[in-house]
């Protein structure tokens, strides 16, 4: 099966680990010639607060997507992957980020979601939850997970 679409998932808390993002996605999309789409994914309040601190003229609802290309952490992302000369899009969607990245996988035909996270005990899954674990056992494609060294 050739590879044609990879998601790269990336939240505000993935700022530290962006060279190991886009490393990981430019060796694996950049050789097979793969579409990357670049997903920011927002709650409602989240949404509102970004529109908020990026300064939107009153009366200007932004969509999810003009909102995720104004964050720093996509545009220094995207800065990694011109320097690593790959091509992708950005997308933005709103909704509860695992779910979200799901539905926006399927969606998209996505060959290979690759998303971060940090380590975290088995306690810690139970007691606040895991994006990242939701991601890895509902998705319908392969995922890459890179997490954090420390």
């Amino acid at each position: 099966m050739a590879l044609e679409t990879v998601m790269l998932a990336v939240a505000s808390k993935d700022a530290d680990r962006l060279d190991r993002l886009a490393g990981t996605v430019a060796d694996i999309a950049g050789p097979a010639g793969a579409d990357v789409v670049v997903l920011h994914v927002f709650t409602e309040e989240e949404l509102d607060d970004a529109v908020a601190n990026l300064d939107y003229e009153f009366g200007d609802r932004p969509t999810a997507e003009q909102v995720a290309r104004r964050l720093s952490v996509v545009r220094d992302l995207s800065s990694k992957l011109e320097d690593a000369e790959v091509e992708f899009t950005i997308s933005g969607a709103v909704g509860p980020h695992g779910e979200t990245i799901v539905d926006a996988t399927e969606s998209m035909d996505a060959d290979l979601l690759v998303i971060g996270g940090r380590r975290r005990s088995p306690t810690g899954k139970v007691v606040f939850g895991s994006t990242a674990q939701e991601v890895l056992l509902e998705a319908s494609c392969p995922v890459t997970f890179v997490r954090d060294l420390v």
